[in-house]
């Protein structure tokens, strides 16, 4: 078992995101044989790039509220809320709140 406060770690600056943290808080340096997990941080009026992969994600927001943009349009999300973002659906997170969107993101490893 491995056990870490995600406040310990590192924060990743994505590329072309704005405002963005991310946080690898389970990876295969732990372990972790199939999938990693990662905790985001959107600063207000942050967000991601538009962009989409052959991956899925299985997001759980934990605070905040923005918005997914998403090939069908955009869709508001809040504290609470799960998503599944389909292989190769286009998709963008924006932070249309006053404080910070964080979210939960699990991810097959894609190295």
């Amino acid at each position: 078992m491995k056990l870490k406060n995600v406040r310990t770690i590192e924060p990743i600056h994505p590329e072309e995101t704005f405002g963005v943290e991310m946080r690898v808080a389970i990876s295969k340096a732990e372990g972790a044989p199939r999938f990693a997990l990662r905790h985001f941080e959107v600063a207000p009026g942050g967000c991601t790039p538009k962009h989409s992969h052959w991956w899925e994600h299985e997001i759980y927001i934990i605070d905040g509220e923005g918005k997914i943009d998403t090939g069908e349009g955009p869709a508001r999300i809040e504290a609470g809320d799960t998503i599944y973002v389909a292989p190769d659906e286009e998709h963008q997170f924006r932070n249309t709140g006053s404080v910070p969107l964080r979210f939960i993101c699990v991810v097959p490893h894609i190295d």
